[in-house]
């Protein structure tokens, strides 16, 4: 495989996180002889919210998962990798509602408390006799530090785990933040990307997970784009367990690192997703600036970010800015004044007045473009909103991976 654009780094140690614990066991649902049934419980009283894709072939765990969010107070994830459980009709759903339900009587709980969560192989059977017969070994498992293990249990196509970590300190009260996820391909934001589950101990309200989640997951997961694909079995959570210190919005100063914290776990995650791209060398940042909106800053930054032609210069380090200029144009914004736009590749002056800048050479083009992190920044002259999204390079790897992805 490509080298990722990070260059293999590994990820994030975790510590743990009170009120959560984790397993993870092979259940040989499509991979074998590794991780890829994880179950993740929850103290009682934790308070979870989640968003889901907004594709609307919506795979059977997706549907469930939300029926049973609006029900009861969740306190399992069950998640699968290896079959997405999409596209397979009632049958797909008697699956999930069989494993839910499979998990509630091993733990005492509701089959409402389940939330299921599955990624792989769309239109495939879920094994769901296979899954409940791991229950037993995955059940027994559960242990506060076992963050390594679901970190890999949950992965398909992904070359390493992803995970972040923070922590916090109020005087004598520690706060902790852990998160999990898994994306490296089908990437673009329609609520979030693949799978995300981030945790805390802090003490906070369901209208306040609700809330956080919803705003995270707006200026992380929501800014990332692989391929343009929005897969079938997009989801993420924020759980609560409430076994730390309570955190208010009147607290001022302690509120605000909170969210910020769980703001630098969200971005850290969405960014490892983009760094371990499915073939991926490049990590591109592109930045849209003095946009009217931040709507059409964004539509901008998507047209370029998902532009096949854009990819492929990344990938082969060309700084052929002409391919991120026509991706401008293309945008579709109402009255464009090129007299006004200007392209800047790694802080260097590319285009300015919609031709090349005077002060532009090919060879800062190239070296913006020869490392592994590029910047494109696009300045509309418009207004003043600014818009960031991250994205990945296009290479003959991603098209070997996703052709054989079957086989």
């Amino acid at each position: 495989m490509a080298a990722s654009a990070d260059g293999g780094l590994p990820p994030e140690p975790v510590r743990i996180v009170p009120g959560v614990r984790l397993a993870a066991v092979q259940a040989n649902i499509r991979y074998r002889d590794r991780l890829d049934l994880v179950a993740v419980e929850f103290a009682p009283g934790s308070e979870t919210a989640a968003v889901f894709t907004r594709n609307a072939f919506r795979a059977a765990p997706v549907e469930i998962a939300r029926e049973h969010l609006a029900a009861a107070r969740p306190r399992y994830l069950l998640v699968n990798a290896g079959i997405a459980n999409a596209g397979t009709g009632a049958a797909g759903r008697k699956a999930a509602l069989a494993c839910c339900q499979a998990l509630a009587r091993h733990c005492g709980v509701a089959a409402e408390q389940v939330l299921p969560f599955s990624t792989g192989v769309i239109g495939e059977a879920l094994p769901a006799d296979r899954i409940a017969g791991a229950l037993p070994q995955l059940t027994a498992r559960l242990d506060a530090g076992a963050w390594p293990e679901a970190a890999r249990g949950i992965l398909t196509t992904d070359t390493r785990p992803k995970t972040a970590y923070a922590e916090l300190q109020f005087g004598e009260n520690t706060v902790r933040i852990a998160g999990i996820a898994k994306g490296s391909g089908m990437i673009r934001p329609d609520m979030a990307t693949m799978l995300a589950f981030v945790f805390t101990d802090a003490k906070l309200s369901g209208d306040q997970v609700n809330s956080l989640l919803r705003e995270q997951v707006e200026h992380s997961f929501n800014r990332i784009t692989v391929d343009g694909d929005t897969s079938t079995n997009d989801a993420c959570v924020l759980t609560a367990t409430g076994a730390g210190m309570a955190l208010e919005e009147r607290d001022g100063a302690a509120w605000d690192s909170f969210r910020s914290a769980l703001a630098e776990v969200f971005r850290r995650l969405a960014q490892a997703i983009i760094r371990d791209a499915e073939g991926a060398g490049k990590f591109i940042t592109v930045c849209v600036s003095e946009g009217a909106t931040a709507g059409e800053c964004l539509q901008v930054a998507y047209a370029v970010a998902e532009s096949p032609l854009v990819k492929t210069a990344c990938f082969a380090s060309d700084p052929n800015w002409g391919r991120i200029l026509a991706a401008v144009g293309r945008a579709g914004l109402a009255n464009l004044d090129l007299s006004e736009l200007r392209i800047f590749l790694g802080g260097a002056p590319v285009v300015s007045n919609g031709e090349p800048h005077p002060d532009y050479s090919e060879e800062a083009g190239q070296a913006a473009m020869a490392g592994t992190d590029i910047q494109i920044d696009i300045r509309l002259g418009r207004g003043n909103c600014r818009e960031t999204v991250w994205t990945s390079d296009l290479s003959h790897e991603y098209v070997r991976i996703n052709a054989e992805y079957r086989s």
